[in-house]
């Protein structure tokens, strides 16, 4: 069967998972490369991997990295159960299509190359004289890097993820004074939806550094952590205060921004198209918020009947105008809470007049 275009997006950084530092398999391909003999390893087995098999020793035996680093030293290949759990033959000579167009050079290379793509199976190479490991998929060729070089790109991508968060911070306080003060228009909320593009762009790049990494990505998957809480609630309460009447909810979303290439992700206009504002809206279009985002914002007042809040008023200025007489009338809503939401929301108008003054 074939996979779609998302398994098949998905596959190599699966494999480079299973390849991580501190897993037995990248400790078997550690030995054979410390010990300068290469090596071709097939992770899985087929009945198209038995075609382009001949020789070697059927061995089904339990997998460990001593034993892989050990079977390198004979000629020809390896092949491994698909759950790496078993060593199932080895000194296998493959004999793949030598039709099969390829970029590699290397005999070793050229022939883990033909056979993932003849049999859809992952090969690995190890080479002795270049000193890498390599993961061979779908027609293409992944290095497996060392942690050291992983992390020296996870650590620039994560500098500019945390420029990144505080300029998102900084976009959503200028957000809220405008909501406040019913200025805000179109290009306001394009600039907020185009921040968080950047940040989730920026966090799957990280996450598959996280996974090449293994063990030794612990410490970035934290900081990622930290970095990233709260994005995903903030796209959807966007959606929730700025989706047009006519919109449906699955037409108009901030995660249509990922389909957009790096260049119209900068241009505010084609963000707000993307997301869903209609073709006759121009930036500075005025928009009025119902609220959600400032309502998540009121301490002990439950997610649901913030909602019921909003939905009762309609708009945030209809909120902010609301007394506490008028709060009462909604469901769910006694003195002590109608007097919370009020205080909150007076501290909210007082943080947005400050920020404007600063």
């Amino acid at each position: 069967m074939a996979l779609s275009p998302a398994e098949i997006q998905a596959r190599p950084r699966r494999y480079q998972a299973l390849l991580a530092p501190g897993t037995p398999l990248r400790e078997g391909l550690e030995r054979i490369l410390h010990g300068r003999t290469g090596a071709l390893v097939v992770l899985g087995s087929n009945r198209k991997v038995d075609r382009v098999s001949t020789g070697g020793f059927a061995l089904d035996v339990q997998f460990t990295p001593t034993a892989l680093r050990e079977l390198a030293k004979m000629d020809g290949g390896i092949i491994l159960s698909s759950d790496f759990e078993r060593i199932l033959a080895a000194g296998v000579h493959f004999v793949p299509d030598g039709s099969i167009p390829t970029v590699e050079t290397g005999t070793r290379h050229r022939t883990a190359d033909r056979i993932a793509q003849q049999t859809g199976m992952p090969v690995v190479t190890v080479s002795a004289s270049m000193s890498t490991i390599a993961l061979f998929l779908d027609g293409q060729r992944h290095p497996i890097e060392t942690s050291e070089a992983i992390l020296s790109r996870a650590n620039q991508a994560l500098a500019t993820l945390t420029r990144y968060r505080e300029r998102l911070s900084g976009t959503t306080r200028s957000l809220s004074t405008l909501e406040v003060h019913d200025q805000v228009s179109l290009k306001d909320v394009a600039l907020v939806a185009q921040r968080i593009e950047m940040i989730r762009r920026l966090d799957r790049e990280l996450r598959a550094y996280v996974a090449a990494l293994g063990v030794d990505g612990r410490l970035l998957e934290m900081q990622l952590y930290e970095l990233t809480l709260g994005v995903d609630d903030l796209a959807t309460l966007l959606e929730l205060d700025y989706r047009p009447e006519e919109q449906e909810e699955m037409t108009f979303r901030v995660g249509a921004l990922e389909h957009l290439d790096s260049t119209e992700l900068l241009d505010p206009h084609v963000v707000a198209r993307q997301m869903g504002f209609g073709e006759g809206m121009h930036l500075e279009t005025r928009l009025e918020p119902r609220g959600h985002r400032q309502v998540a914002q009121l301490t002990r007042i439950p997610g649901s009947l913030g909602r019921r809040l909003v939905d009762h008023f309609g708009t945030l200025q209809a909120l902010f105008g609301a007394s506490t007489v008028d709060l009462l009338e909604v469901e769910g809503f006694g003195e002590g809470r109608a007097r919370l939401v009020r205080e909150g929301l007076a501290r909210l108008a007082e943080a947005a007049f400050s920020e404007r003054l600063d």
